[in-house]
């Protein structure tokens, strides 16, 4: 197997966006967008690498636990939110209304309502979802009907169940790859030997049909497209088509890691780079309080890796699959943890904060869905 490309990065922050890496309790709310509807705009030819090209902006508030969002037409988005199962449509011009509840969702510690994909096939439009059950995690998908600001989501199929769950580790991106195929990234749910086990299902990144087969030329013939995971929680594709995906450390060491199918990524037998034959190193690494890394978005051959417990977002260029610039920090601290990155229509970013984990009741200000306008980096 070919060996990543490896650098550790340190606390690289640069000041494309002020801000300070201090704890602050009440965290700065970026001025709000005039309206959602830019995102209809022509998407900006994705190719190279891109940075931020301005300041953020607030496209909607008094999100409670959000975790994934997904870009619908019109210029509105969807937006799953972990601990009540909801699903929310936000409108041009940031208002918010419910489109529906997933049913089943049992939610405690870090488990609920994970990420969402969406689907066009042919005349339906389908909702993917990942959540936790009562015995287990699960993928299912709902047809979205309507039209934008009048969605609603119909009744819940099973596409894939018996992912195990735990309080913690629970992975939960959901994302179709280029080739049309829904990955689905699962954590070893405390069960760290799972991981080693390509039958098992914890601590893999899976590859399935739309209807939740095993898809065809998945190594071994099951499921799992790769393993030795330990809670991966971001899946992207650059845009000369390689697979990445971020993955929570334990003590010492979060990943970004180059996927490639049959690839062994190591846990629980290391934890970030070593060397070893048989396993593959990922290409950066981080300090676990510099990242604790969740949602990634891929804008060309730039990725951007949103950080929980790190409070910023990481900036990393590469080319054929190695690094092309040591990875820079931005957003640092201003707008507290952020848990989902999403390359937009228009060429924007789009970042989900997390900040009302264990705060209670939310404030508006606490967690906001914002858009960051990027451009070619030259």
């Amino acid at each position: 197997m070919r060996r990543a490309t490896r650098v550790a990065a340190s606390v690289l922050v640069v000041g494309v966006l002020s801000g300070c890496a201090a704890e602050v309790p009440d965290r700065a709310v970026p001025p709000t967008a005039s309206s959602t509807a830019s995102a209809e705009a022509s998407p900006t030819p994705r190719a190279g690498w891109w940075q931020p090209a301005g300041a953020p902006e607030t496209l909607a508030v008094g999100l409670a636990a959000p975790w994934s969002v997904a870009p619908v037409p019109g210029g509105g988005a969807l937006i799953s939110q972990r601990d009540d199962g909801t699903l929310l449509e936000l409108l041009p011009g940031g208002d918010l209304r419910s489109i529906g509840t997933v049913p089943g969702v049992v939610s405690g510690g870090e488990s609920g309502l994970h990420g969402i994909a969406l689907l066009e096939d042919g005349d339906t439009s389908w909702l993917y979802a990942y959540h936790g059950a009562q015995e287990d995690n699960r993928v299912i998908r709902m047809p979205l009907r309507g039209e934008p600001g009048t969605f609603e989501v119909g009744a819940a199929e099973v596409v894939f169940a018996g992912i195990p769950r735990a309080s913690t580790h629970n992975g939960g991106r959901i994302a179709f790859g280029p080739d049309g195929f829904l990955y689905v990234s699962t954590g070893d749910a405390q069960q760290r030997d799972a991981a080693q086990d390509p039958d098992a299902l914890g601590g893999k990144i899976l590859r399935l049909t739309e209807a939740g087969e095993s898809a065809p030329g998945n190594p071994g013939g099951g499921p799992a497209w790769s393993w030795g995971h330990r809670n991966v929680q971001g899946l992207a594709w650059t845009a000369d088509g390689r697979m990445w995906a971020s993955e929570f450390g334990q003590n010492t060491w979060d990943e970004l890691n180059l996927i490639e199918p049959g690839g062994n990524y190591g846990w629980p037998i290391v934890e970030g780079m070593a060397g070893r034959d048989g396993l593959i190193d990922p290409l950066v690494v981080w300090a676990t309080a510099d990242a604790s890394p969740s949602g990634i978005a891929a804008v060309g051959d730039t990725l951007f890796v949103a950080g929980l417990r790190g409070e910023r977002v990481w900036m990393v260029d590469t080319s054929a699959g190695a690094l092309a610039a040591e990875p820079v920090a931005v957003l640092t601290g201003e707008q507290g943890r952020l848990r989902e990155a999403v390359a937009a229509p228009d060429g924007s970013l789009w970042l989900l904060t997390n900040n009302t984990d264990g705060r209670g009741t939310p404030r508006p200000e606490d967690d906001l869905l914002i858009r960051l306008p990027v451009q070619p980096r030259p």
